[in-house]
Order: structure tokens, then sequence, then C-alpha cells
């Protein structure tokens, strides 16, 4: 590593240390709750309550990817250097001191084409789908193995969602803040959408869970609870993310009379250096 980049973190100021140790509280936190989704007794309740299940999916899918990604791992798992930009574009593509995810940063800037989000956000939206359907529901009560598989493909199609989200460095999105707007409030209302089809559906929406008259909660009420687990934390995950970006946009706007004024000023001026350059000789 050049120079630059060890005097950099000599200098580095108490507060950055706290944000990354901030990061760090949060990407532990995203490791000890994707183990508690897989391990009893939260698993075993998984089995028996569709509400359960419901909370478990919507951990996988959305809270522990965003943990994730607002932890920033990537330096602490040793797979980014976390150089400084100037520290960074000096090293040069090549350069061995550049890491992983360093080189996927360089080229998220090189390539921002929205096509590359979409493609994330299409990935995301298939695998909650999938694994949100009866069939595979039902093959998860009878087969937990595959809870294990489940909980994978969510982390991965959620990490790459929440990275054409929000900030992780030095990963940064790569979408337009009201294009970000757009694919959160997406992904969200897709989710919603999935737990609307189990709340307002009059018989059994998935088939392997026994629901007895008189012994625990009842088929509408479980499927109701179901609803409101997965409406809450997907809620609570992206309704921020769609608040702050909306708020940043709006005040990174120009004032549409200034920008009048300045048009204004602009077409005199060409105006002026047009008449000038006729009448001089």
């Amino acid at each position: 590593m050049n120079q630059g980049a060890a005097s950099h973190r000599s200098l580095e100021p108490q507060g950055s240390r706290t944000y990354e140790a901030d990061r760090a509280f949060l990407f532990v936190g995203a490791v000890i709750l994707f183990i508690a989704c897989l391990v009893p007794p939260f698993s075993s309740y998984a089995r028996r309550y569709e509400f359960v299940e419901a909370l478990q999916f919507a951990i996988l899918a959305v809270v522990v990817p965003v943990l994730v990604v607002s932890g920033s791992p990537w330096r602490l798992l040793r797979i980014a250097e976390h150089l400084p930009p100037e520290d960074r574009d000096n090293a040069g593509s090549g350069a061995n001191s550049l890491r992983l995810v360093d080189e996927l940063a360089a080229h998220r800037r090189r390539h921002p084409e929205a096509l590359r989000s979409v493609l994330f956000a299409s990935l995301f939206l298939a695998g909650v789908t999938l694994w949100r359907i009866p069939l595979t529901v039902d093959a998860l009560v009878r087969h937990p193995w595959l809870v294990g598989v489940e909980a994978v493909t969510l982390l991965m199609v959620g990490v790459g969602l929440w990275l054409e989200l929000i900030e992780s460095p030095p990963l940064s999105p790569r979408l337009s803040r009201p294009n970000r707007i757009a694919l959160a409030a997406v992904s969200m209302w897709t989710i919603w959408v999935l737990a609307y089809l189990v709340g307002l559906s009059h018989g059994a929406w998935y088939h392997a869970y026994s629901h007895h008259p008189g012994q625990g909660l009842s088929l509408s009420a479980d499927q109701q609870l179901t609803t409101g687990m997965m409406w809450f934390v997907c809620g609570c995950a992206f309704i921020p993310v769609i608040f702050w970006n909306l708020i940043r946009w709006l005040q990174s706007e120009e004032d549409p009379d200034a920008e009048l004024h300045r048009l204004v000023r602009q077409d005199r001026t060409r105006g002026r250096s047009l008449d000038s350059g006729q009448t001089s000789p």
C-alpha cells in the first residue's frame, strides 16, 4: 500500500473511527440475526406458525441484507482497503493494493448504467416471489433443510438490491435519487402484494400448516399476522430510504425561479456576444 494511504490512516479522525465501529456493529447484528433465523427455537416455530415463517422470511430477505450493506464489512472481511479516492485513482486498475471490492467500486463508477441496477432488482423480486409461493413455503415446512438454501438465496439477492439503494463504502449506488426511490417503492410493494394475497385468502394459502379449531391460532389469525409481519418489517426498511432520498433530492433541486433567471441571463449574454461579433469590422 502506498504512503498516501498509510498517512491517511494515521491522520484518521476519531469521528471516522467511531463511524467504522458503528458499521461493524450493524454487520455483527446481521450475522446474529442470520444465525438466529436458522436455529431453534426460531426455526421450530417457523415450521408451526405461518406468521413466524413470514417473519423469518422478512428478516432473511430484507433486514439481514440491509444490515450487511449498511455495515459495510468489506474492510473487516479483508476484501477492501477503503483507500481514499485520490490514492485509489493513483493506484491504477491493475495495482495489487486494490482488492475485490475496491475494483468492484471502480467498475461501478465506470459503468453507472441503470440497466444493471434493474437487473439486480429483478433478481431480488424473482427471489422473494419464488420463496413466497405456496409450493416453496409448503416445501420449507416439510423439508427444513431447504431453509439454508432459502437463506443464502435471499441474502445474495437482497445484498445486490440494497447496494443499489444505499451507500456501502467504498461502494456507491449507481442510480440517481429519483430512481432509487422508484426502485425501493417497487421492491416494497411487491412484498406487500405477496403478503396481501395471504391476508385476503378465504382458505388456507399454505397447506402444510395445520390449524385445528380451539387449538392455537386460527387460520384467519395466522394469515392476518403473516400479512402484518411482512408489511411492518418491509415498511421499516424501505420507507426511511424512500423519504431520505426524496428529501435529499428536493434539497438538491434548484429553485425554479432562479433557474429561469439563469437561463434568461445566458440568452442575453449570448445575444450580446452575437451582436458584438456582427458589428465588429
